[in-house]
């Protein structure tokens, strides 16, 4: 999906030369991104972006002058996208603890199309780390749109209401949507916010928002300078000084309290800036803290209990010894594992038996339809064991065969059932799903919880978007354990080591805190705490009913395992809004205890948390609301089901609809994928049938034939055709090639800058 979007944009670049920009010859058609790299990725989005969708390269032209060009014949299938002209930006991040809000807001003027024409534009947000979108406000020239979250009664029934061009996911972190019907020559004032985790590493934080813009945005005036604006804010809640370290944009500071930021950068600029914003602080402590914000719900909150939040930070110097460590690494090694992924892995499982002591001890377990064992028992972690780790994973990680991932996981806990003076973790990697997933995590449960001091943690790390995120979630958090994923394969290698480190890095474990138990309705978000790493932070949520008292108790154990206690001071949280801070953390392990208990109440629950905070789930969905501008009503907040009974029709009254779009949520696994052995990434959708993709080939080529005579729907179907009409083909091709049709369609789609 992201190389079809790339080659869109390549092909709307390419149709924009068509457009007449007046007789300024210092004006220029806008030209490709000057990569050496020509494939599709060089041309996705790096920042928020708007692209006119062509399916009709005839509607395509200057909006204020007309160049009367040929007409073109045929028509763009997949569409074409222009990138629209951006006008305004501004940009506007608020930092709490380990969380962002961002929202954007710019406008984009439909430079492309002619007035007397309209066209449909998709907006592209591609967000920061774990970037999860909360809403998006639009303003055409005749309609005023704005998202909102429904409630899922019937999932077949939203489906059928359903397109797939309505919105979705272009990459895991990158959110599309579809404007209809934009008049040629108008402008979009558009809004969208979205929340996002900040980055901690060597006891500083660190915020990275896409915000790099090509060339070809930049609108075709002359040395008009435009403004861009940054604002950002800085709230750390914990009442310590913030030390700034680096930024990418030249920020003037506006204020400064104990604990609290804010800063502002404004620039007139004659092109848009081509950097992403950056922007990395520490707080200023040497030793570990932490403390508990406490806030009263709103009178709309769906919850009226208590919220609080409880945060744990390793500190500057990292003097605690952390634990001696007894790892087993259980990798998938199924089929789909094929290539990046599999390489990925075993370069960082590589990279951390490097970086294990002496005294530590590891095991690899490689599994598809069988397990394939490194050693029979434990192996400590010296040099030349390690060497002999690598060399077999080299040897023995050769992707094939199916997924059973009980069987691996039975032998690992048996082998570190007998660990002593450690901590022991199971590191899981899979980029499948199977079928025995809950009774896994009951077998699981009912073992962890029967051990000793310190029960192994699973901490697991799933690939794609095919395995069961909610069941790897749940599995980490039953053993205290950790949990994080690579949807891209492109990122399986690094984030895989950061999760490595983080484990690799425990200081304190077994972490409780002792106020809980004198609360009433308490909820913990997650209910069994993780350890603390001095990579790391440890930020818990949660509602309880009850007074607090003015300071609770933080116990566990450090690396020698002595004794661990703090003192952590309650306070009242007054500029954070700790309900859209710890929003997505509670839906993720609302949803995987959902998902694993089939609690229907629970599905409620995150149903309605995800209404009201914004925050996608996989019980809600988002829909685009489209209003008249003369009917600017805005509907009383609730929860809106969709049932059968609903008539689609009815919600078409006084001028507004909704527009379905797509379960933005990672669903829970694929049985079929995973049987077929379909790589992390690769389409679901059959191919089409030779004869349809001729059809599309000889309407495309406007689009497609502009460098090439050879598409790739062609050779495709050269693949699926017998002799017999091969010949009819090639004599086809023959007479359209003396007619000079290529040549003359290529002359006129991607010609002179005049079309002539």
């Amino acid at each position: 999906m992201a190389e079809e979007f790339g080659r869109s944009v390549e092909d709307g670049l390419k149709l924009s030369r068509r457009i007449y920009l007046g007789k300024d010859r210092a004006v220029t058609p806008p030209r490709p991104p000057s990569h050496m790299d020509k494939s599709p990725v060089a041309f996705l989005p790096t920042a928020p972006m708007v692209y006119a969708v062509i399916s009709n390269p005839g509607i395509v032209d200057n909006p204020d002058i007309p160049s009367y060009q040929p007409h073109v014949h045929g028509r763009c299938d997949p569409p074409a996208l222009i990138p629209l002209q951006m006008n305004r930006i501004e940009l506007e991040a608020d930092s709490y603890l380990d969380t962002a809000i961002v929202k954007i807001s710019g406008s984009w003027r439909v430079h492309c199309v002619m007035a007397s024409k309209s066209c449909d534009c998709r907006l592209a947000v591609p967000m920061g780390e774990q970037g999860s979108i909360l809403g998006v406000e639009i303003e055409a020239s005749r309609k005023l749109y704005y998202t909102e979250m429904i409630a899922i009664e019937d999932r077949k029934y939203l489906e059928k209401e359903t397109r797939l061009e309505n919105g979705g996911f272009l990459k895991p972190h990158t959110f599309t949507i579809t404007i209809p019907k934009v008049d040629g020559g108008s402008t979009l004032s558009i809004k969208v916010s979205w929340t996002q985790k900040l980055l901690f590493h060597n006891g500083e934080f660190s915020l990275i928002v896409p915000f790099s813009f090509p060339d070809y945005v930049t609108p075709h005036v002359k040395k008009l300078p435009r403004k861009e604006k940054i604002q950002l804010n800085v709230n750390t809640g914990t009442g310590t000084e913030i030390v700034c370290k680096t930024t990418s944009h030249l920020l003037k500071e506006l204020r400064r309290e104990v604990g609290k930021l804010g800063f502002l950068y404004e620039s007139e600029v004659l092109t848009w800036t081509n950097i992403d914003f950056t922007f990395s602080y520490a707080v200023s402590f040497s030793h570990m803290f932490g403390g508990v914000l406490l806030q009263t719900p709103s009178v709309h909150d769906v919850d009226q209990r208590d919220m609080f939040c409880v945060y744990l930070f390793p500190g500057g110097h990292h003097s605690r010894k952390v634990f001696r460590k007894e790892i087993v690494f259980v990798v998938d090694i199924s089929g789909s594992m094929e290539g990046e992924p599999l390489e990925g892995t075993k370069n960082a499982i590589s990279a951390a038996l490097t970086n294990l002591d002496s005294l530590d001890s590891f095991n690899i377990i490689a599994f598809n339809g069988e397990t394939y064992l490194f050693s029979s028992s434990m192996e400590l972690a010296s040099e030349d064991t390690v060497e002999r780790a690598v060399e077999w994973m080299s040897m023995n990680f050769i992707a094939g065969g199916d997924t059973n991932i009980l069987a691996p996981l039975k032998q690992a806990t048996e082998m570190l059932s007998k660990s002593r003076g450690s901590i022991p973790f199971i590191f899981l990697v899979t980029d499948g799903a199977v079928e025995d997933e809950r009774n896994i995590c009951d077998m699981m449960k009912s073992h962890l919880t029967g051990g000793g001091l310190i029960c192994p943690r699973i901490c697991t790390f799933g690939i794609g978007s095919y395995c069961n995120h909610h069941f790897l979630r749940m599995l980490a958090m039953i053993s205290r354990g950790q949990y994080d994923a690579a949807y891209c394969i492109d990122s399986v290698e690094s984030r895989m080591q950061r999760l490595l480190s983080r484990i690799s890095s425990t200081i304190i474990a077994n972490i409780t805190i002792k106020a809980f138990d004198d609360l009433d309705e308490v909820e913990v978000y997650p209910s069994r705490i993780p350890d603390l790493s001095s990579d790391n932070p440890l930020i818990v949520s949660g509602r309880c009913q009850g007074n607090f008292p003015d300071t609770v108790v933080a116990i566990g154990f450090f690396g020698d395992l002595s004794n661990f206690s703090l003192d952590l001071k309650v306070q009242k949280a007054k500029d954070i809004p700790l309900h859209s801070v710890s929003a997505k953390q509670q839906i993720d392990l609302l949803t995987a205890q959902a998902w694993f208990s089939e609690n229907k109440q629970l599905e409620e629950k995150v149903a309605k948390l995800s209404i009201q905070t914004g925050v996608i789930s996989e019980y809600t969905s988002m829909s685009l609301l489209e209003t008249d501008r003369g009917n600017q009503v805005a509907e009383s907040p609730g929860v809106h089901k969709l049932s059968q009974q609903v008539n689609p029709q009815k919600v078409e009254s006084q001028g507004r609809r909704k527009i379905f779009l797509n379960n933005l949520g990672a669903g829970f696994g694929n049985l079929t994928a995973t049987a077929e052995n379909l790589r992390p990434g690769a389409e679901e959708s059959k191919l089409p049938e030779a004869a349809e993709i001729i059809i599309k080939a000889a309407s495309n080529c406007c689009s497609r034939m502009c460098n090439q005579c050879c598409c790739m729907c062609c050779v495709q179907s050269c693949a699926k055709i017998n002799n017999e009409f091969a010949i009819v083909l090639t004599q086809l091709c023959s007479a359209l090639a003396c007619f000079g049709c290529f040549e003359c369609c290529s002359h006129i789609c991607c010609g002179g800058q005049d079309g002539h």
